[in-house]
Parts: C-alpha cells; sequence; structure tokens
C-alpha cells in the first residue's frame, strides 16, 4: 500500500463547485526519504522504510546516524515501514505527494488527542443516574451499578467505567482528496484526521 508520512497542519473550510462549505484538514505530506528497502531475501517480507521530518545531528543516537548515512541522508524524526508499495525505489529516493491526485480516497492514521481520566458521562455517553432527575442531588454523573452480588461476585470485562480517555491509534478511512498543491507539499482532505496540531499522521492509499 502506498503512502506518506505527513503532519497535520490544521483545519479550514472551502467551497465546492455547488457553493457547499467543506471542513477539511490541510496535512504537510512529505516530502519523505527512503531509509531502507526490506526485500524478502534478507528480511523475509518486501517492504519501504521511508523517513520524514530532519532531526539533529547532536539529538540522534549512534544507530540512527548509521542507518541514515546508509542512504545518505540526515538522522529522522519519523520513520515508517510500508508495504506493496507501488512504484520502483532504491535507497535515497525522495517520495512526494505528487503521487496523490484529487479526487481520490486515503485512509489516515495518528494519535488522537489524549483527554486524560474522564467519568462514564463523557467517555462512553452514559446519561448519569436516573437520567438526572429524581433527587439525585449529588450522583447525577455516577455509572451506577457494575454488576450482581454473590453471583458471579466479579466484574465482568469490558465493563464501561470511568478510565483514561484518548491518547489512542486511530485511522479514519476512506478520506477524500481536494486539493494537492505539489509545491508546498500539502494535502488537503475533506473531514478531520485524529492528533492535535503538527503530529504525524500516516497517509495511505
Amino acid at each position: 500500500m502506498s503512502g506518506l508520512i505527513g503532519k497535520k497542519i490544521g483545519m479550514t473550510s472551502i467551497f465546492d463547485e455547488n457553493g457547499k462549505n467543506i471542513p477539511c484538514t490541510v496535512i504537510e505530506a512529505g516530502p519523505c526519504v527512503v531509509t531502507q528497502v526490506r526485500t524478502a531475501e534478507v528480511d523475509g517480507y518486501e517492504a519501504l522504510q521511508l523517513g520524514f521530518d530532519d532531526k539533529a545531528e547532536k539529538h540522534a543516537n549512534k544507530a540512527e546516524q548509521g542507518h541514515a548515512k546508509k542512504a545518505g541522508v540526515s538522522p529522522k524524526k519519523k520513520v515508517v515501514e510500508f508495504q506493496d508499495f507501488k512504484g520502483d525505489f532504491k535507497l535515497g529516493d525522495t517520495v512526494t505527494v505528487e503521487q496523490f491526485v484529487e479526487g481520490e480516497f486515503i485512509d489516515v492514521t495518528g494519535t488522537s488527542k489524549g483527554k486524560g481520566f474522564q467519568g462514564v458521562v463523557k467517555r462512553h455517553g452514559f446519561g448519569g443516574v436516573g437520567q438526572s432527575t429524581h433527587g439525585q442531588h449529588n450522583r447525577l454523573r455516577a455509572p451506577g451499578s457494575i454488576g450482581a452480588a454473590s453471583y458471579p461476585a466479579r466484574v465482568f470485562k469490558g465493563m464501561r467505567m470511568a478510565g483514561q480517555m484518548g491518547a489512542e491509534r486511530v485511522t479514519v478511512q476512506n478520506l477524500r482528496v481536494l486539493k494537492v498543491v505539489a509545491e508546498k507539499n500539502l494535502l488537503v482532505v475533506k473531514g478531520c484526521v485524529p492528533g492535535h496540531k503538527n503530529a504525524y499522521v500516516i497517509v495511505q492509499k
């Protein structure tokens, strides 16, 4: 599957030919450098390893410096492997946003915004005890009962309770490409993608 590593710039909106206002996300996709070519003979599988966003030499360890030196590039902040990559690329080649065309559909993977420890109302959409009526003066957002008593004498796995919310790897599928700005390495896609501003994302098609 072909793809690129990118950075979420932010959200905006554009008007289509019918005058409809469409919310969209701007992604700085690439240019990415081929840092390693995986082959079935050596590695047991075929893949293309891409690197994105330069890292200062003083911030890279010896392994990262040596790995980048083989490809003749500077160390990269983000490195991702893509299997079944279309096209013939060699070590040190550059992959740009020009492989995408307007109108096609892509998948975007990123890490969602972390929201910390949240209760059941925000995390799972509970309505609160008694739907916030019947004189519940201090239990409006409580989860209520989480199981029976002597049998089964435990809480079943998967019980929806309060806990850490967000900061998960999320993939949003079938986002339409609205614009490709090749000279600025920008990709404008319809809808929203996971992550905060300047967060790294993986774009696949």
